[in-house]
């Protein structure tokens, strides 16, 4: 106590600060840095739950860059994210920025926006794999049947297998991407869009060259978490493949899927790690262009 009261003001606040981080850093040292390390380590060993970890070096990552299984689904992670992350933000930005013109029920309407982002994704998956299923249990199926357009094998066909899956990760997230955009619209002073409109610009013109620069900071968090997301994608693969995890062919399996098959199934936990550390260095470069375009943006 001696110690505490020979110390100044500012040292005291310090002290105290430390004391409230020190269980959150506590929780991030333990919970996630430990692991994270831990999967690095093992990534250089060969495991498989029973047996003692024995140490094999680069053996795992030259298995993985020389398997055509991993490369397949490197380039289906990357479609989920490339495709996904543009058409979900085009999508939300242009419902919330139409629904924030609303004024007749619109908590309602924006309520039940957001509700699929609340609802298990297990359930949402297992929903629209019964959308795709055959006449006479799908739905979509059936209203193709209905207007003379022959079925569609949406989970069974290599071509729109992935497509498929993409829709309903999409429709998944567009509540929360929606509420986000309507915030940020929210947030931008009405001043702007009085004095364009004194000045007669047009509504295009406003849009370009006032909503979406003032919207940047909105962007830029929803493009990356957007882009996590995607390149985290499981939920939907796995229900709705489950007879045929990662779709004909791999043709919808993501990285993600594929470290789950491996630990979980092949039970190869070394091999899996190397997947882990792949995907963690995908993410970490993901997290880092964010800090570089709120950075370029600090001093613009």
């Amino acid at each position: 106590m001696n110690f505490y009261r020979n110390l100044s003001i500012k040292q005291k606040q310090v002290v105290w600060a430390w004391s409230f981080l020190a269980i959150p850093v506590l929780f991030y040292t333990v919970i996630r840095f430990y692991p994270t390390f831990g999967a690095v380590v093992l990534s250089f060993q060969e495991w498989n739950l029973l047996s003692d970890k024995s140490w094999v070096g680069l053996e795992n990552y030259q298995k993985l860059f020389s398997d055509p299984v991993f490369w397949k689904v490197f380039k289906n992670t990357f479609v989920y994210l490339l495709i996904g992350t543009p058409l979900s933000l085009v999508i939300s930005f242009a419902i919330a920025y139409h629904l924030d013109k609303v004024t007749f029920m619109h908590a309602t309407i924006r309520a039940l926006y957001f509700l699929p982002f609340m609802t298990s994704a297990v359930a949402m998956a297992w929903l629209w794999r019964w959308f795709y299923q055959p006449v006479p249990i799908g739905l979509f199926n059936n209203i193709l049947a209905s207007i003379g357009i022959p079925q569609l094998p949406f989970l069974n066909s290599t071509f729109s297998a992935l497509p498929s899956i993409l829709a309903p990760a999409v429709w998944a997230g567009l509540g929360f991407q929606i509420i986000i955009f309507m915030a940020g619209l929210r947030s931008i002073p009405t001043s702007y869009y009085e004095a364009a409109e004194i000045d007669g610009v047009g509504s295009w013109t406003v849009l370009r060259e006032i909503t979406i620069p003032l919207l940047k900071p909105t962007i830029v968090f929803l493009v990356v978490f957007s882009s996590i997301g995607f390149l985290r994608i499981f939920d939907q693969v796995f229900n709705m493949t489950t007879n045929d995890p990662g779709g004909p062919l791999n043709s919808t399996k993501p990285l993600v899927l594929m470290i789950y098959d491996t630990a979980f199934n092949a039970f190869d936990m070394g091999y899996a790690a190397a997947q882990t550390v792949v995907l963690f260095t995908i993410l970490l470069i993901v997290s880092l262009v964010q800090l570089f375009i709120m950075r370029e943006r600090k001093y613009d």
